[in-house]
């Protein structure tokens, strides 16, 4: 096949052709030894399609070597290797454009708060479990931070949860203000803001600086669009007709053993039973104190998980609203982290 003919074939051009037969990735099939003309065999174009293909993803000549050489198994594991590490890296780009951006302007942040910085770490990640990552709704990846100068409240919502969490700030009190605050920047955060005793949050152009003693200043972006009205949320949810509390660390293992993707919750004096949706399988009876009638809601397993595993204290308590209702999840010997939970309605 004429090098033109394969480099149509394989969507390279036949100067890339050359190049790549050059440096022994795709050695032509035949050279003619007085013209130099190079020509092309049918089955070496599915070679030259994954290594254009390759090249697309910007991976390095050495790095292509070795896929095409490599097993289905090894070659997926180099794969993987290699856009693990091109999206740790446009990652580290963002946050480095995020910070120089944030510097043009030259104006000094305006205080938020000072927070003690490991309780913060731990808010940080216990409220993002609530997040979601909507390419429709993109605020609903970030962390709504509002701050009153008494208070620091953050709360996270994938439309299914929505948790929140009350902060309350260490020396003078700053500015109000709220944002929503991208949540990839704050989890890459969240390492250093740990090993702070104490951090404090300015508000920055288009976002909010952590500074914290003897550390680089981290930049974290605010994300465009209206964060869902959480307060409205709450204040509109129905009377509570009941409670169940139980310990946190049975209740997740029998969720976590538990097959399929849907649990039913059966609430009766003392015990919360955890049992599949479809009743196709025994239960998990668990000791519990419980108010109210009995009751039997279910949940999918990827909401109620996450909201009970973010609980703090070694119980949680469900503060129940009737089969269908919303569920408010929130520890019992500490109230300052509560989640909201919508049940699966019944069928």
């Amino acid at each position: 096949m004429p090098i033109g003919a394969f480099a149509r074939r394989c969507g390279l051009t036949p100067s890339a052709l050359r190049f790549y037969a050059d440096s022994g990735l795709l050695p032509p099939a035949e050279v003619d030894p007085l013209t130099g003309y190079r020509s092309y065999d049918a089955g070496q174009v599915a070679r030259a399609t994954a290594l254009r293909r390759l090249r697309e993803i910007a991976m390095p000549l050495p790095a292509v070597e070795a896929v095409l050489a490599a097993g289905p198994g090894e070659a997926s594991r180099l794969l993987d290797a290699h856009v693990a590490k091109v999206v740790g890296e446009a990652a580290a780009a963002v946050r480095k454009a995020a910070v120089v951006q944030a510097s043009l302007g030259g104006a000094p942040g305006v205080p938020i708060a000072a927070l003690k910085g490991p309780v913060l770490a731990d808010a940080v990640e216990q409220v993002l479990s609530a997040s979601a990552g909507d390419p429709g709704m993109p605020v609903l990846a970030g962390l709504r931070i509002e701050a009153d100068g008494e208070a620091v409240s953050l709360t996270a919502t994938d439309r299914y949860r929505l948790s929140t969490r009350t902060l309350v700030p260490a020396g003078t009190p700053g500015r109000p203000w709220a944002g929503t605050v991208d949540g990839g920047d704050l989890r890459a955060a969240v390492p250093a803001i740990r090993r702070s005793p104490l951090v404090r949050l300015e508000a920055a152009a288009h976002g909010i600086r952590i500074r914290a003693a003897g550390r680089e200043d981290r930049y974290c972006r605010l994300l465009a669009g209206k964060f869902p009205d959480h307060r409205a949320a709450l204040a509109s949810l129905g009377e509570v007709t009941g409670r169940a509390t139980v310990s946190k660390e049975p209740l997740l293992r029998a969720l976590e053993e538990l097959p399929g993707d849907r649990v039913a919750l059966h609430i009766a004096d003392r015990t919360v039973d955890v049992r599949p949706a479809d009743g196709g399988h025994p239960g998990t009876p668990l000791p519990a104190t419980t108010t109210g009638g009995a009751l039997r809601i279910r949940f999918e397993l990827t909401t109620l998980h996450p909201a009970v595993g973010g609980a703090i204290g070694p119980d949680v308590m469900f503060d129940l609203r009737g089969h269908d209702g919303p569920v408010t999840i929130r520890s019992a010997d500490r109230g300052d982290l509560t989640t909201l939970a919508m049940p699966v309605p019944a069928s």
